[in-house]
């Protein structure tokens, strides 16, 4: 236990002279009642000696001191307190074929539309970051808690080129380390240095952090995403796959360019399953938004150091006012 003004804790001194006080007192009554021990009652009086039900309300009201002392040094704990908390990562697939409108307006406005949604829901504990990918990985938000910042790095997304999953995974763990506060790569146009090998990132680091991975497409692009998804799992990152388009194929229809597409639905079952996530098929607009409104971030217990003052407090005045209620009803006086 810590406390947050520990100089009032010397206020305790004052029990023990309190106590000494109230043995004093009860002292100089045995030597006044000795005085009197020759005189005879009264015809018909009896008198009754309380015994050491004297001393209950008393020593009620000096713990009860000494429970609100402690309390005016404002005591903290470690508490356990389960709450929402974690980064999410918003992978989406920026190639060509997310501009075809079998999901209207577009793949790619819906998409982007269902996330925005997604975002506005989720409390303040919870950083959300932005990635989109093509035949690369690129961060367009780090995790933040910033909502504004958030829909604007959604709102900027746009169609490019191929289809790279292992490089949407990748850079979304970039993003996650970053978040975290790794060092994370800067352009610049200086000559290279040469730099230490990156010290190697301990198993379940991340076991707090998501990543929803929206694709239309197959991956056509090297490497192999199933690698990039098995460092996600050491990690502790769950991969949440979003699947649009239909496993069987489609000839798609964009700025005069037909374009064959190919949901490969089993690639990206493999990855949610080796991650611990779960794999979505979104047929439509609706199911989109269903799917985002079912992706719910962790509760989590984490350790935290809590103020217990009002604990200290009301116990102390529970004791105060149990030992005048009882000094009441035997004697009929406060203690």
């Amino acid at each position: 236990m810590t406390f947050l003004w520990p100089a009032m804790l010397y206020s305790l001194i004052l029990i023990p002279l309190l106590g000494a006080l109230y043995l004093m007192l009860q002292r100089r009554r045995k030597r006044i009642a000795a005085n009197y021990q020759t005189l005879s009652p009264a015809p018909g009086a009896s008198r009754q000696d309380p015994g050491a039900r004297r001393h209950i309300p008393p020593i009620l009201f000096l713990l009860s001191l000494t429970i609100l002392g402690v309390g005016l040094a404002r005591p903290q704990t470690e508490v356990s307190l389960p709450h929402i908390e974690g980064t999410v990562i918003l992978a989406f697939d920026v190639s060509g074929s997310m501009a075809a409108d079998d999901l209207k307006p577009t793949r790619m406005e819906a998409a982007k539309a269902a996330a925005k949604s997604f975002v506005e829901e989720q409390p303040s504990t919870v950083r959300i970051g932005v990635v989109a990918f093509s035949d690369n990985g690129l961060s367009v938000q780090t995790p933040t808690d910033d909502q504004n910042a958030i829909l604007e790095a959604i709102d900027r997304l746009a169609p490019e080129r191929g289809t790279s999953l292992s490089s949407g995974i990748e850079s979304s763990l970039k993003a996650i380390e970053v978040g975290a506060g790794q060092p994370s790569e800067v352009y610049t146009n200086l000559t290279p240095v040469p730099t230490l090998t990156p010290t190697p990132v301990p198993p379940g680091t991340y076991t707090s952090a998501d990543i929803i991975l929206l694709t239309d497409g197959e991956n056509n692009e090297n490497p192999d995403p199933l690698a990039a998804a098995q460092a996600a799992a050491e990690r502790g990152v769950r991969i949440y796959t979003v699947g649009i388009g239909s496993a069987a194929g489609t000839n798609l229809h964009i700025n005069g360019f037909t374009v064959h597409t190919q949901l490969d639905e089993d690639l990206l079952k493999q990855i949610s399953l080796i991650t611990g996530g779960t794999y979505y098929d979104a047929q439509s607009t609706q199911d989109l938004i269903k799917i985002y409104s079912n992706l719910n971030t962790q509760l989590v217990v984490t350790p935290q150091e809590t103020e217990i003052t009002s604990i200290f407090a009301g116990a102390g005045i529970l004791l105060m006012l149990i030992g005048g209620m009882l000094s009441l009803f035997w004697f009929s006086h406060l203690p």
